[in-house]
């Protein structure tokens, strides 16, 4: 069925389709139709939506949701997302799966809340102390808005870890036509608890890195222990010294990146010019190219953005002379792929943070620049 809907309704649309239950969050733009569109999805479906009375209390909701076996949702933007930062860092010491929307605007602090910026691409890797792995998707058109959101559902279960997707102003709230019926989706994974398995009385998580483990029911009989400090496999406190390495390398590798790497490539097989894009800029450089019609120029969208897609960027970065890389900030993303890239191979940073989207024109005078160079 074809619609016309913006990012954040398809995102709700993907949260729904993957089981989201519970979702809790704060008014702010441009966030805020995910939290009005969730206060009216899931009452009507016999779940939980809640309006925090700030961030901090939100996010803490979905923490405890997600706990007693909900999956829980939360979205917010930029200054929500600061104060969200101790409680996510609780969720990945806990390891709570958890869904994060983080949907994108200029900064920083309140910067202009109705323009489009790719701002917390940093933010959100190094969110918390410990510098600990997390999963970010970056969805660049409706389509991606509704694929992603279940794929996020997918690894915060699997990897027992928050998930992002980290949205921007213009893919949340632009109008297209789309028909999510013929968007392929990945099998939906569903929670198992220690009761369902037969296992009885469970651990709070295993540190072999095994995944899909059973979650048990924080205060119920299969689970009585969560906490944010240092914790055995019991979740019991503890000071020793073996255990806490055990903890922290299983924190530090659970996390498969080529498994979450989710990538979209059109043109050469072994391209001359390369364009590396995520999020609402890929679309630019859509139209950059259907105008310019170079076809000596290959386009690779990353839709994972954290962990690094090590092994696609390799792929694609040993076939180029040059890499041209547009983002909408000052290059958060640039060093990631500076430091993979061949020796001898020449990269450009395109960027432009002045509150309006990188126009295609743009990219194709870098381009034409890029070939007669």
């Amino acid at each position: 069925m074809i619609q016309f809907i913006d990012g954040n309704e398809a995102l709700v649309q993907g949260a729904l389709k993957a089981g989201c239950n519970f979702f809790a969050g704060y008014p702010i733009t441009p966030a805020t139709p995910i939290l009005l569109s969730m206060m009216s999805e899931l009452p009507a479906r016999g779940f939980t939506a809640i309006q925090g009375e700030d961030e901090i209390a939100s996010i803490g909701f979905c923490i405890g949701a997600a706990m007693t076996g909900k999956k829980a949702l939360t979205a917010t933007s930029g200054p929500g997302l600061s104060l969200y930062s101790e409680n996510i860092g609780l969720a990945i010491m806990g390891e709570v799966p958890l869904v994060i929307v983080d949907v994108q605007r200029l900064g920083p602090a309140t910067g202009s809340a109705t323009k489009d910026a790719s701002m917390d691409i940093q933010f959100v890797r190094w969110i918390t102390s410990g510098g600990y792995p997390v999963i970010a998707l970056a969805p660049s058109s409706v389509e991606d808005c509704y694929l992603l959101a279940v794929h996020a559902f997918n690894f915060a279960e699997k990897y027992r870890t928050p998930v992002f997707i980290l949205s921007s102003k213009e893919i949340a709230q632009t109008r297209m036509r789309a028909d999510l019926d013929l968007v392929a989706l990945p099998e939906i994974l569903e929670r198992t608890s220690p009761a369902s398995t037969g296992s009885g009385k469970a651990k709070a998580v295993s540190f072999a890195n095994e995944l899909m483990q059973p979650i048990g029911i924080v205060g119920g009989e299969e689970l009585s222990r969560f906490t944010g400090s240092s914790h055995d496999e019991w979740g019991n406190l503890t000071k020793s010294p073996e255990v806490i390495a055990s903890l922290n390398h299983h924190l530090n590798t659970k996390i498969d990146a080529d498994d979450v790497a989710l990538w979209a490539y059109s043109g050469p097989e072994k391209p001359k010019t390369l364009i590396i894009s995520y999020g609402i800029v890929s679309r630019s450089v859509n139209e950059a190219l259907r105008e310019i019609k170079n076809r000596e120029t290959g386009h690779l969208i990353l839709k994972t953005l954290w962990p690094v897609p090590e092994t696609v960027l390799k792929t694609y970065l040993a076939e180029a002379e040059t890499i041209l890389v547009p983002e909408m900030n000052h290059g958060q993303y640039l060093l990631e792929i500076e430091r993979l890239k061949p020796v001898g191979t020449k990269i450009i940073p395109l960027n432009q943070i002045n509150s309006e989207l990188i126009h295609p024109k743009r990219i194709a005078e870098a381009l034409l620049e890029v070939s007669h160079a």
